[in-house]
């Protein structure tokens, strides 16, 4: 699959973004295990909420953290988190 940047990005219903206090990370939880995100992996998630495309959460999370210059960093952990199904279209 390849992420289409003009539609929003949601993230998956058969799966859980949560914060884990045992590993002191944010993971997603599914049926079959748990995977442990990076701090910047969890930001981006956790701007998937249906209603964002790749533009508006590259922009959100540039000014958040008030630098520039991700986008190619989040399109390319996008398509990496869309092949696994932990987003969706």
């Amino acid at each position: 699959m390849t992420l289409d940047p003009e539609r929003p990005i949601k993230f998956s219903a058969t799966h859980r973004l949560q914060w884990e206090e045992a590993q002191q990370k944010t993971v997603i939880l599914y049926p079959e295990g748990m995977v442990e995100l990076n701090q910047s992996s969890a930001e981006i998630l956790k701007c998937c909420d249906g209603l964002r495309n790749l533009a508006d959460i590259v922009s959100e999370l540039e000014l958040k953290f008030a630098t520039s210059g991700l986008h190619n960093d989040i399109s390319a952990f996008l398509e990496v988190a869309l092949n696994n199904g932990w987003i969706q279209q």
